[in-house]
């Protein structure tokens, strides 16, 4: 049989998997109960587990196979969004207002590399390859850049070749780039008064974060296109009539490089350092997390490209359109209109598909300097073993990211089938390096040159912790 085949004939184990997880949906670092979910699936079918890897407990690794042949590694993902709670029905429905959801697709995500494996263990045990495949269960992706941690704490070390796929609104592969990104905390501390009585006895450590934000919105306009830098107020103070001792905004600055991105975030932090100068108060600048752009790797792109083509897009079941239909009367008429650059469309692209709602085609290669508007963990593992990405058809044409529409569509057969779809191009590519040595060579030799023309330091500051409590 083949593993794809064997991904299909246990579809219904898959299906529960994702939806379990689905149910869960817990935050970064908190995913308790998802990974031990598929921990204990691996185990139960031979893969011997090592656990609380990088000093983060929801953080393993699957191995099966041995050491006298190459080593595969797939990426999965577990953790779920803040707020966005929502039943599997195509309109606004939360199941427990303000709790989490699943609207990145990532209970998707864990279990597509899950089966991936579990395929390839087939071929292994069957004398077809040898060699080792392994799952890397990464938690906290949303923000918290478990994998930058892991890849830190050596877990990735010694794979020959990577894979990993994200649900989306196409099938394709990722030839793109993704934003480097730093995530700080600036924390400004001045001094308590009352606000009407004696406020020139005070110093408010809000004005401080205020007119950081200002001075942050100005320097927008001597910012490089690219980059990209959003921020919340995490903390303000306590009373209209009390002067803030302590105040806190939380900032994401992002650049398509590493060295861009030192460069932007060196001029915030003065930004902050002026703020708290013109306010007498002091900042408390810390770095929570970072995230490293991608270092793609066109050899790897180019099999997963051709094996989307070998498995063959999913169709969708007329139930499956008609609950996308529904659902695409929430979203904005330009949403993809907005967001095909990204994919390689142009406006003749996007008018032919006015009347589509769930892609079941195959994208052509796009092969860009475009900097993809995001960032991702996976960047970092890029920089230590070379990595390819996929994307499948797993949401309805212009599903807004990180939204309740995408989180509708992860417990029911549009989100599964690009599961599956995904799973089996990951299996047959694993099948694929594992058999040929000389492809492998050749990804290990583009990632070598490209390695060597960049200088990679990783953006979490050393000694700096997983923040489990983020």
């Amino acid at each position: 049989m083949k593993i794809s085949e064997w991904i299909e004939s246990n579809r219904s184990m898959f299906v529960e998997l994702s939806n379990e997880i689905w149910g869960y949906a817990e935050l970064g670092y908190k995913e308790v109960q998802s990974s031990k979910t598929l921990e204990d699936a691996l185990e139960e079918n031979g893969f011997k587990i090592e656990r609380g890897l990088a000093e983060i407990p929801t953080a393993f690794v699957a191995s099966y196979g041995n050491s006298d042949g190459p080593v595969i590694g797939i990426l999965g993902e577990y953790d779920a969004l803040p707020g966005l709670s929502q039943d599997c029905v195509p309109y606004r429905k939360p199941l427990d207002n303000g709790m989490p959801g699943h609207g990145c697709g990532h209970n998707l995500l864990g279990v597509a590399g899950l089966a991936a494996c579990m395929a390839v263990k087939q071929a292994i045990d069957s004398g077809e390859v040898k060699g080792m495949i392994k799952y890397f269960g990464c938690p906290a992706e949303e923000g918290g850049a478990g994998k930058a941690f892991m890849a830190n704490a050596g877990v990735f070390d010694g794979v020959d070749i990577c894979l990993t796929w994200h649900p989306d609104t196409f099938n394709g592969t990722l030839y793109a780039n993704f934003l480097a990104i730093y995530c700080a905390t600036f924390k400004f501390h001045g001094k308590t008064a009352h606000a009407a009585a004696d406020p020139f006895n005070g110093r408010s450590a809000l004005d401080a974060v205020e007119l950081m934000n200002v001075g942050v919105n100005f320097l927008r306009e001597h910012m490089i296109p690219d980059a990209r830098v959003h921020y919340v107020v995490t903390k303000g103070g306590v009373a209209p009539n009390v002067v803030p001792d302590e105040a806190e905004s939380y900032y994401f600055v992002r650049a398509p490089r590493t060295d861009q991105l030192d460069s932007l975030f060196e001029r915030i932090k003065n930004v902050a350092k002026g703020a708290a100068l013109m306010t007498g108060t002091e900042v408390d600048i810390k770095v929570i997390t970072g995230m490293s752009n991608m270092l793609p790797n066109e050899t790897i792109n180019d099999v997963l490209q051709a094996k989307l083509h070998e498995v063959g897009a999913p169709k969708f079941t007329e139930d499956e359109h008609a609950f996308a239909r529904e659902l695409s009367k929430s979203i904005p008429a330009d949403s993809l209109a907005t967001s095909a650059y990204v994919y390689g469309l142009d406006s003749k692209a996007v008018a032919a598909l006015k009347d589509t709602v769930l892609f079941e085609d195959i994208l052509p290669p796009f092969k860009t300097e475009i900097v993809l508007p995001g960032s991702t963990d996976v960047g970092d593992v890029s920089w230590v073993a070379p990595t390819g990405q996929i994307i499948t058809t797993c949401w309805a044409l212009g599903s807004p990211g990180h939204s309740w529409q995408i989180v509708a569509q992860g417990k029911m057969g549009i989100g599964q089938r690009g599961m599956l779809y995904a799973g089996k191009v990951m299996a047959v590519s694993a099948l694929e390096f594992m058999q040929n040595k000389k492809l492998r060579e050749q990804a290990m030799q583009e990632f070598k040159q490209k390695r060597a023309a960049a200088n990679y330091v990783s953006p979490i500051p050393a000694g700096t912790k997983p923040p489990l409590n983020i």
